[in-house]
């Protein structure tokens, strides 16, 4: 997740380890991740998949209006899902579907 990518969704500034930087630790609220980026297989676009993360948050709507203002645009706009959650999606800079989202109770 790039310095862009990160201040955009919300994460503090992480701590990264490595020479050159390897793997980080950033959080936002209650959340911590953990990314990894492999030197020796890197990859310039996404595996065959959806999501690359999927962040689970406790008010969507919420965190869709926050992220929406600081000018990220949505990949696809908050929807209630019949999954049983209610998410959206972003793309990181790298290409990567974000998906973020709050299970419904109920």
């Amino acid at each position: 997740m790039t310095v862009r990518a990160k201040e955009k969704l919300g994460f503090a500034p992480g701590n990264f380890f490595g020479e050159p930087p390897t793997f980080c630790v950033m959080g936002r609220d209650a959340v911590t991740l953990l990314l990894d980026k492999t030197r020796t297989h890197p990859r310039a676009t996404p595996l065959n998949q959806y999501w690359a993360l999927y962040i689970y948050v406790d008010d969507v709507d919420a965190v869709a209006a926050e992220i929406a203002a600081r000018g990220v645009p949505f990949e696809r706009e908050i929807e209630t899902q019949d999954y049983g959650c209610r998410d959206f999606d972003v793309r990181d800079p790298d290409g990567h579907i974000v998906g973020i989202g709050q299970v419904l109770k109920g």
